[in-house]
């Protein structure tokens, strides 16, 4: 890899020994793919809970932390594993707790903003086309290579902490022209009216295309796509096909155009999606003989607008006796819920709004559902749907009206 004056400054410590460690994995990682200069990011988005990184993970914070390190660029985190604020109610591990704030106190140490949200694209920072980012959370990453143009890859939490430290990332992947093409095209010929039907596609779409650097190109839209619609489909595409960016013909910034998407190429396959194809995709879901009395809109976090959704099919209904519903959201959106009354109307329903977390990392969720009698999951979030299996869950994925219905009456109208 090519080096600037800098970097080299870098890697010879005369920046410190936090940086200079941090330079060394980057330079490693670069060097795995193939990288020939780093380039320089303008802002980080990184994992930063006890429950994803362990006592090793926060070992190495408090190291980087005591050397008296600083982040170079603006640095935020992704979603926590605990609300402090329900730890009891929860019934999680009060040491645990101790271990978070521990923790924060360590990242906060560094200059990292600890904003505890998986939709920091939507309420803390939009970067614009061309703009290089190094952002950890999949979901964040895809949606800045597709909707904004900006350019990230996966970054892992060290990593995503090294360019933090360092203000640079490896050039390869998504930062490179080449990866950012098209390599197929879906043909949309579904109604899509709410948001999980934009995860549905995602699904089927990343199902049969499991590979990073497959890149789907969606034609056929029939209207422009709100942003948290976006968001579910993307999700769902770095969920169940490990993908980190799409194009949408006439939506994304680097597809104004076919062509253009495929940068000349043509497509290597071209696939369908139709309203059929989704129901198939609901039908498929099966209670398995068990109650439904969980709920959970999470994976992302919701937005206001979504908060405003929820508040208005809860206004006046109750979750049923025996079952609970469960909405994640981030600090600022929270704030602004219960300033506008959504909150209240969502909380009198039953309902518990969880801030800072998402559902699927919360401390001692695999404990919670054994002890709550939770089999089945019911969510709006394709990207859930799919991840929490790994709790042992059996989800059901419906439309948001239709999971509101579940929760305020246990059943199931399908």
């Amino acid at each position: 890899m090519r080096l600037t004056a800098e970097e080299k400054k870098m890697l010879r410590g005369d920046l410190g020994g936090a940086v200079q460690e941090a330079l060394q994995l980057q330079f490693e990682v670069g060097k795995f793919f193939g990288a020939k200069r780093f380039v320089p990011v303008s802002n980080v988005h990184m994992m930063g809970d006890i429950e994803v990184m362990g006592d090793s993970g926060k070992s190495f914070l408090e190291r980087a932390a005591q050397s008296g390190a600083k982040c170079r660029q603006p640095t935020t985190t992704n979603a926590r594993c605990i609300d402090f604020a329900h730890v009891e109610h929860l019934k999680q591990d009060a040491n645990e707790a101790r271990k978070e704030k521990e923790l924060i106190a360590c990242l906060r140490k560094m200059d990292v903003i600890t904003a505890d949200t998986c939709i920091n694209y939507q309420t803390l920072y939009q970067p614009h086309l061309g703009e290089h980012v190094a952002w950890g959370d999949t979901g964040t990453v895809i949606y800045a290579n597709s909707v904004f143009g900006a350019r990230s890859n996966f970054e892992a939490g060290p990593a995503a902490l090294a360019a933090g430290l360092t203000g640079r990332v490896p050039e390869y992947g998504f930062h490179l022209d080449e990866h950012r093409r098209g390599t197929f095209q879906v043909n949309l010929k579904a109604d899509l009216n709410d948001l999980a039907d934009w995860g549905t596609v995602g699904r089927i779409v990343g199902s049969g295309h499991q590979d990073y650097y497959a890149v789907p190109v969606f034609t056929g839209i029939k209207r422009s796509p709100t942003a948290d619609e976006l968001k579910q489909l993307g999700a769902a595409l770095a969920s169940y096909g490990s993908m980190g960016m799409f194009h949408m013909v006439g939506v994304t910034p680097e597809a104004p155009t076919l062509k253009a998407a495929f940068g000349g190429r043509k497509p290597k396959e071209v696939m369908t999606v139709s309203n059929r194809d989704i129901e198939k995709v609901y039908a498929g879901y099966d209670k398995q003989g068990n109650p439904l009395n969980l709920v959970v809109f999470s994976g992302p976090q919701q937005s206001l607008l979504e908060m405003k959704t929820l508040a208005d099919l809860l206004n006046g209904r109750r979750v049923h006796p025996g079952s609970q519903l469960f909405i994640t959201t981030s600090n600022g959106v929270k704030s602004a819920a219960r300033e506008l009354g959504y909150l209240q109307k969502i909380e009198a329903s039953g309902a518990t709004v969880l801030e800072g977390v998402c559902f699927y990392i919360l401390q001692n969720l695999p404990q919670m559902r054994v002890r709550e009698g939770w089999s089945n999951l019911v969510t709006n979030s394709a990207k859930l749907a799919n991840i929490i299996g790994a709790h042992k869950f059996n989800t059901i994925l419906r439309r948001t009206a239709e999971c509101i219905d579940i929760a305020c009456s246990g059943r199931d109208v399908r």
